[in-house]
């Protein structure tokens, strides 16, 4: 057996197509977990082993360091080392690095890493007053801009055509700052990330003999995720054609999560209308998940417009697919929680363990649910929640309200410092990163609102909490569970998969107001879905805060997963407060279960035991105050304290729901009953 044909033998047969389409146009949709990687790097190296490529003539592209990095080792591995594999940006920079000076006699512009410093600079000419958000958010709008190839002098109309808005800013302004920008860039030499394809797009355009020199070093072409290029990087792939169809594209409609960043999936679509003869290949069997996470997958896709492949899994039967609704975001952090924790004691890697969410904003609760169990946790693609810009800022400035005795009035100073900084009552429209500093704002607020209801809560008390939190989350992280939202979460996979605050509002998101927007929030969730090999599980709140109205209504992109009893039970609890069972969500259904808080086949994560004679404490206590019993503990507190049975006041003060002053006034009670 030739290595040629030891190369296709590892390959099932839809693979083994791929691999053997050597000439373009070629079209690949691959379903996630299909083996795109391995079917398109076999595809390279047998083009290699049968001569019909020249290694050095192969150029490959995707849109990540990691993902290129992957390929070129999967070639190394496979015998076609000497193939190119880049991202765009890498190879258009290597070819303008070459070929600048010899067309221009000039060194190239200097690349800039981050837009933000000149950006500030044009915004000052415009006499537009921009913080650091409003800073990231325009830099995003002229990412879109420029990859869309839409200049400043046509993004005024485009915008407005296209219905793009920048928080707090009209398309004109934008606009203005936008040109004011290139015209700073240009003065000080530099160039940006963009300005990397542009100019060599400009370049080869311009200059037949340097498109000569390219198209007769790069004969062969591959295009990886390519539901995800831009207007810009097509025009730049043509470029490198120079009308020869030489191409094979690999990617999945239903994938598609960056259209608001310029992404176009429409051209993996239509590819066979720009490239006649192409060779259409699907990839459907999906190796990394379970048939239950395969179904739900194809379940979620089934009333999409976004035509994706059909997935059959090749793997053994699993667990089922669970749909849990809490009373609140909190009692869903710890739900989550007490799950993992049952999945480290079965011996799961907490590495192989992922929690993944909407919004930057949501990673809080899991935070302080997972470091109140001793998991550690790492976040991907964002900083921990109290290690962001804002929510520091935040603490610093309601820590020296505290110092200074402003905190009289607890919630109006909590409200009035963070108004100072920005925050409102409603939320910003848009999305960007004004609405994640926003949802940072609100998540400190919705704490002290809940933390207001501690009897003789004071500020000082509520930083002390939030001191209390920040150092728990911020141990050190070995082998922790991955914490991140669904777009920071593409291109990878766990055993066991959380997907959590899947309620309307959050997903699709408000902003989501066009049904082309909700399509890609229904991709997101499919992208969630399909992270999962072994264990999936799906939840939602019914209220943002604990005691909260539970109004909330589970995503509507759940109508079609959520099995029959579920539904009933949300058309239910419509109209009624859901009694829910304290361990697994699922809502209680006797009188039995009720009074025990929990399914009659859940076992107690704590000790039952103590937590009754806490709870008679405390009836004692509240009636000799004459306060309600959740005024001295809630319930959740009580569950805290009989699963972690603290033996000291600094224990206690880990205990979620115990400050400085329900220490000093119940403490020494507690500790008694704990003995």
């Amino acid at each position: 057996m030739t290595a040629a044909d030891a190369l296709l033998d590892a390959l099932d047969p839809e693979q083994r197509r791929v691999a053997e389409a050597l000439r373009g146009p070629v079209r690949v949709l691959a379903g996630a977990g299909t083996g795109k990687t391995r079917a398109i790097t076999h595809r390279i190296a047998y083009g290699v082993h049968t001569g019909v490529y020249a290694p050095t003539e192969v150029l490959a592209v995707t849109f990540t360091t990691r993902a290129a990095g992957e390929m070129r080792g999967r070639l190394r591995q496979l015998g076609a080392g000497a193939v190119q594999a880049r991202t765009f940006h890498s190879a258009a920079l290597r070819q303008l690095r070459f070929f600048w000076p010899h067309v221009h006699g000039t060194e190239l512009p200097q690349l800039i890493e981050s837009k933000i410093g000149l950006l500030a600079t044009a915004a000052r000419r415009q006499r537009l007053s921009a913080d650091q958000a409003l800073l990231r958010d325009l830099a995003s709008e002229i990412e879109w801009a420029k990859v869309s190839n839409v200049r400043p002098d046509d993004y005024l109309q485009v915008a407005t055509a296209r219905g793009r808005s920048v928080t707090g800013q009209d398309a004109d302004t934008v606009a203005r700052v936008f040109g004011s920008y290139e015209e700073v860039k240009r003065g000080q030499g530099r160039m940006d990330m963009e300005d990397v394809l542009l100019l060599c797009a400009g370049m080869l355009a311009e200059d037949e003999r340097v498109a000569a020199q390219v198209r007769r070093q790069y004969k062969w072409f591959v295009v990886d995720e390519y539901q995800d290029v831009s207007p810009l990087q097509t025009a730049l792939l043509d470029l490198w054609l120079g009308g020869r169809d030489e191409l094979c594209v690999v990617g999945d409609p239903a994938q598609t999560i960056y259209s608001f960043a310029g992404a176009n999936a429409s051209y993996l679509r239509d590819f066979a209308k720009k490239f006649p003869g192409t060779a259409s290949i699907e990839l459907v069997r999906n190796y990394r998940s379970t048939p239950e996470v395969v179904t739900a997958a194809n379940t979620l896709l089934a009333r999409s417009e976004s035509k994706g492949v059909e997935l059959r899994a090749q793997r053994p039967a699993g667990p089922a697919v669970t749909f849990t609704p809490l009373p609140d975001e909190v009692a869903e952090a710890e739900h989550v929680a007490a799950k993992i924790t049952k999945l480290r004691e079965q011996g799961r890697s907490m590495g192989e363990v992922a929690v993944l969410f909407r919004i930057n904003a949501q990673s809080e609760a899991y935070e302080d649910a997972l470091s109140h169990r001793g998991i550690p946790y790492v976040i991907r693609g964002a900083a921990r929640f109290f290690d962001r810009p804002e929510v520091r800022e935040a603490v610093t400035r309601l820590r020296g309200a505290a110092r200074g005795g402003e905190g009289d009035e607890f919630l109006e100073t909590v409200h009035g410092t963070l108004s100072g900084m920005g925050w409102t009552s409603q939320a910003p429209t848009a999305r960007g990163q004004t609405r994640d500093r926003w949802e940072s704002w609100q998540a400190l607020v919705d704490q002290a609102t809940a933390f207001a209801e501690t009897p003789g809560a004071t500020l000082g008390d509520f930083v002390d909490d939030l001191d209390r939190r920040a150092s728990e989350q911020h141990a050190p992280v070995a082998d922790g569970v991955t914490l991140a939202t669904f777009h920071a979460a593409k291109g990878l996979e766990w055993d066991s998969v959380f997907l959590c605050g899947l309620q309307d509002g959050t997903l699709p998101i408000t902003y989501a107001d066009t049904p082309a927007a909700v399509e890609e929030e229904r991709r997101l969730l499919y992208v969630g879905v399909t992270r999962a090999r072994i264990d999936l599980a799906l939840s939602w709140s019914l209220a943002r805060n604990p005691g909260g109205r539970g109004s909330r209504k589970p995503s509507r992109f759940l109508d079609d997963l959520l099995p029959a009893d579920h539904r009933v039970e949300q058309a239910a609890a419509r109209n009624r407060k859901v009694a829910s069972c304290r361990e697994c969500g699922r809502p209680l259904s006797t009188g039995a279960e009720k009074k025990r808080g929990r399914c009659v086949d859940c076992p107690a994560s704590y000790d039952e035991e103590l937590f009754e004679r806490l709870r008679d404490w405390r009836r004692e206590r509240a009636a000799g105050e004459s306060v309600p019993a959740f005024v001295v503990f809630t319930d959740a507190t009580l569950q805290l304290i009989a699963e972690h049975r603290p033996t000291t006041e600094q224990g206690l003060l880990k205990i979620n729901g115990i400050g400085r002053s329900k220490l000093e006034k119940y403490g020494e009670d507690v500790l008694a009953l704990l003995v």
